[in-house]
């Protein structure tokens, strides 16, 4: 998940348009890192301070509800566990322990209505956007949104090397 050189060629490509469509939404790639670098510099994590907001120069990301430490480490649980992973779409509720996927489903309905909006200071910039915590939620699968955790978890340097992606068409066509 957090490691960009491990993904497949699709997952690469798809990362890389949601980041650069994020990115133009807020008046380009540097506002953006501006945005992630301030985020990593709160410790332990941007998620779980209280003013539920972090600035950049250029940017503001701010959330609707207060994520508590508690349901902070069974997030940061899942996501750590699958952070090598190359597959972008896994399913958090699969785990052997019921105990934990109990745990796991609680956390997901507290954060379940969490919404971030990033906006730039100045509305010339952009119009800004939104995300949410997951990206599906049914019955027996839960998926994180990669744009959340790309911002929350993984390096300014995975940030990068996703907008710096070149996509190559590789379908070549004879000319005859």
């Amino acid at each position: 998940m957090c490691n960009f050189s491990k993904q497949n060629e699709d997952t690469k490509a798809f990362i890389h348009l949601l980041m650069k469509k994020c990115a133009d939404a807020v008046g380009g790639t540097n506002f953006l890192l501006g945005l992630i670098e301030a985020m990593k510099e709160k410790k332990p994590n941007a998620l779980i301070i209280n003013t539920c907001k972090v600035d950049s120069k250029e940017l503001k990301i701010s959330w609707n509800k207060i994520v508590f430490k508690d349901k902070f480490d069974v997030l940061e649980d899942v996501i750590r566990s699958h952070k090598s992973s190359e597959d972008q779409d896994f399913n958090i509720l699969q785990n052997d322990s019921l105990k934990k996927k109990k745990k796991i489903l609680n956390m997901v309905k507290t954060l379940a209505p969490i919404e971030f909006t990033v906006i730039a200071k100045d509305a010339e910039n952009g119009a800004g956007f939104n995300f949410k915590i997951f990206e599906t939620i049914e019955e027996d699968r839960v998926t994180i949104n990669p744009l959340f955790a790309a911002m929350f978890f993984c390096s300014a340097e995975y940030m990068k090397k996703a907008l710096r992606y070149e996509i190559y068409d590789l379908d070549l066509k004879d000319d005859q």
